[in-house]
């Protein structure tokens, strides 16, 4: 198959991009560059300069490429960037997703991996979120997110598309330093910054009802993100007409905030630094682990990486772009 990753030039997208490759498909890369850089795309592979706004740009390049499945994962991600900007982020997220799925259905494509998110299921009070846990989402990101996986499942069962939503929980770590995420929104490139910076990171609250007061997450490897995206496509190649998955991709896993900080610490060579406890950020849920049981009924797929891993992976893609 000839798969076409939007997205595929940012963080997450260059490693699905790098897990397809690797595993025998052939890609072509759609990405606005607005946030992605051009340096990711592996060399020979095509890369097409768009917006998922152009449907005329999407058709002509799903011809020209003889693409036959598409992995969505061109995006905005940013929680307080969406409720500041709410018609952006429809527009992108939505209208994004409207646009390349009538592209798809003029051109015959017919199997779909959507990159979701977490952010859909709001501020579960559970110990594990599974995939049928209510979804209560807290922001217009995350109602993005939401709105797309409904949008794809009509469109599944209108246009006999397959489909695979896969809800990511905390993204974290690299193949390689010139992979790193270098955006500054999560936990530890946080924590990072604030190191560098010579500044001790910052704790969000520490009265929550956890063994430590600190809020719980599940944070998984991107590696193992992209080899889901790889086995999500592989699913879907043949799959029957209508099919439409939803799926998490965590560790099942919860590690708290200090947990996570002080492993940081360690790693980095920082064991003197005090982490310095502040406020809650409004709408953090105390915890957000994901249940991963269905994904490895319909995949066969489990998460490979260790906190370490994501830690010192993403410490020498820090080192890498701050020297």
């Amino acid at each position: 198959m000839s798969w076409l990753v939007t997205g595929g030039a940012g963080y997450i997208g260059a490693h699905v991009t790098r897990a397809l490759i690797e595993g025998g498909e052939r890609v072509v890369v759609y990405d606005d560059l607005s946030t992605g850089n051009a340096d990711r795309v592996p060399a020979g592979v095509p890369l097409v300069v768009g917006s998922v706004l152009d449907a005329t740009r999407l058709e002509k390049t799903i011809r020209d490429h003889a693409v036959t499945g598409v992995v969505h994962i061109a995006a905005k991600k940013q929680v307080g960037e969406s409720v500041e900007r709410p018609l952006h982020y429809y527009r992108e997220n939505v209208t994004g997703l409207q646009t390349l799925l009538e592209a798809m259905t003029a051109t015959g494509v017919a199997r779909l991996v959507f990159s979701s998110s977490a952010a859909v299921y709001g501020m579960p009070d559970v110990d594990l979120v599974t995939e049928d846990t209510p979804c209560v989402p807290m922001s217009p990101y995350g109602e993005s997110k939401l709105i797309g996986e409904w949008l794809i499942g009509a469109a599944a069962r209108a246009h006999g598309i397959r489909a695979a939503s896969l809800r990511y929980f905390n993204v974290a770590g690299a193949a390689g330093p010139e992979l790193a995420d270098t955006g500054v929104f999560n936990l530890i490139p946080m924590v990072f910054e604030r190191l560098q910076a010579g500044e001790a990171p910052r704790i969000f609250g520490a009265d929550y009802n956890t063994p430590d007061g600190t809020c719980v997450r599940d944070y998984i490897h991107v590696q193992d993100i992209a080899s889901a995206h790889l086995a999500a496509a592989r699913r879907l190649q043949d799959a029957p007409a209508a099919t439409s998955l939803v799926l998490n991709i965590g560790r099942g896993e919860g590690s708290s905030v200090r947990e996570m900080v002080d492993r940081i610490l360690k790693l980095t060579g920082h064991d003197d630094a005090v982490p310095e406890v502040t406020e809650r950020r409004p709408g953090d849920p105390a915890r957000v682990v994901a249940s991963a049981d269905r994904i490895h009924q319909e995949l066969g797929w489990s998460a490979r990486h260790g906190l370490d891993e994501m830690i010192e992976s993403a410490w020498q893609g820090w080192q890498h772009r701050h020297p």
